[in-house]
């Protein structure tokens, strides 16, 4: 399909670096330079300093961003969890090949569950010579990517990219490994910070796996500079992506879109260098937007926007008007643009059944998160914390703060309810459906 010369739609190039934390990026204030062609996308565009996932981990991310629908509506809350998305929620790619873009993914998210491979025409997987397919490198999607470029460069193009690197296990290559400091030994009995991890169910899993390659570790914040490293890695990458853009002349016409689906927890919370637990280190995820035609660059915007809006967008840009009757995002076109100031939610609401139970509501100012049965780290079934005295979420109010925080869960079971019954649901998916990855905490 040759694009003619009066075709204005833009190009779509959808990017999702799996796991990856907002505030480990040097745009969004981190004083590593772990990613400097990340920084240059947002220096080009707009960057949202404050997106949220509705659902985590990957499975319920992804179903989120591709329906523009939230994790109780969709019904898709666990990662590899029994339910399937239904066919009647059509997803982003089934859109975009609607309306008479190519469609192309680099990707392996099929091998998780099968709708994430609706919708297109081209479907490349490099993953199969990995036995664990997260270990593919960003070099071998963009070996992959950059030919397709060359060859669709004259058709309008959906393109979907999807890098493994920073998840787990954090294992990039020995240049990138700079982000620890040099004055300080990882193996050294002084440090005390990683003894903990080894009292973590998964630590069997990932002791051969990850951890004895490194040698006797002692300190936690040498797997977090690791951490630091591959987000290095994969920003090379990014910035190999961009460079063929420009070389085919292709920058001033494509929408680039860039996220994570989820943060990381390095060790707070008793969380070791892993993503669940609804606090900002796991939920607080980058989006950073460059269309030249449409976006002024440098352009930072505080308003709080979630996964959901990036399909409304991506079929906003297409030329269809929004909002989708089907969808409960939002286009962020008009804030993108500036041709609105007000936008954005003024609060979001968050869900996890993965690890474990729990839903958190977060505003400006507070959150609270609740658990529907115990969790592994024995924290209490409510924690409520105020965001701007806090933003570590350290000191957990409940007991001090308890009627602002019975305001929060009263907010939270409303919406919850009043959801259901707007989508001919009556119970919590959260209870309904069984915790998939914790299920092995339990045996």
């Amino acid at each position: 399909m040759k694009r003619s010369q009066t075709d204005s739609k833009p190009n779509v190039v959808f990017i999702v670096i799996d796991t990856l934390r907002a505030t480990r990026l040097g745009c969004y204030g981190y004083p590593l330079s772990t990613s400097p062609a990340i920084d240059q996308l947002a220096s080009e565009g707009v960057l949202f300093e404050r997106c949220f996932a509705p659902g985590i981990p990957t499975t319920p991310a992804h179903t989120t961003m591709f329906t523009g629908l939230h994790p109780i509506t969709h019904n898709i809350v666990c990662h590899g969890g029994l339910a399937d998305l239904s066919r009647r929620i059509p997803v982003l790619p089934e859109r975009m090949q609607q309306m008479n873009y190519t469609t192309a993914a680099v990707d392996n998210l099929y091998d998780i569950k099968p709708w994430l491979a609706r919708g297109y025409e081209f479907y490349i997987n490099p993953s199969f010579k990995h036995k664990m397919r997260l270990l593919v490198s960003c070099e071998e999607i963009n070996a992959r990517a950059v030919p397709w470029l060359q060859q669709h460069k004259d058709e309008p193009f959906f393109l979907f990219l999807h890098y493994w690197e920073p998840h787990t296990p954090y294992l990039p290559p020995d240049r990138y490994r700079k982000f620890y400091p040099g004055d300080r030994n990882p193996f050294s009995s002084e440090h005390t910070s990683f003894e903990p991890i080894k009292k973590q169910p998964f630590w069997e899993m990932f002791k051969d796996l990850w951890f004895n390659k490194l040698g006797p570790v002692t300190d936690a914040d040498y797997i977090a500079s690791l951490y630091d490293a591959e987000i290095r890695h994969v920003d090379d990458g990014i910035a190999e992506i961009m460079d063929t853009l420009e070389q085919l002349g292709l920058s001033e016409n494509t929408l680039v879109i860039l996220t994570g689906d989820h943060g990381e927890s390095m060790y707070q919370h008793d969380i070791y260098f892993d993503h669940h637990g609804l606090y900002d280190d796991v939920i607080h995820v980058p989006l950073i937007m460059r269309y030249p035609d449409k976006f002024a660059p440098g352009k930072r915007i505080g308003n709080m926007v979630q996964h959901l809006d990036i399909a409304p967008t991506v079929v906003n840009a297409a030329g269809r008007n929004v909002p989708c009757t089907d969808m409960e995002g939002q286009s962020l076109i008009p804030l993108a643009s500036g041709s609105v100031k007000d936008g954005g939610y003024s609060r979001v609401i968050s869900c996890e059944n993965t690890w474990q139970k729990k839903w958190a509501i977060r505003t400006d100012t507070e959150k609270l998160i609740i658990s529907r049965e115990p969790d592994h780290h024995g924290m209490p079934r409510r924690e409520y914390y105020k965001l701007d005295s806090d933003p570590e979420e350290a000191v957990n109010c409940t007991e001090t703060l308890s009627a602002d925080a019975d305001i929060l869960e009263a907010a939270l079971e409303n919406w919850i309810s009043d959801t259901l019954e707007r989508n001919g649901k009556q119970q919590d998916p959260l209870l309904e459906q069984p915790i998939t990855l914790g299920n092995r905490w339990s045996k």
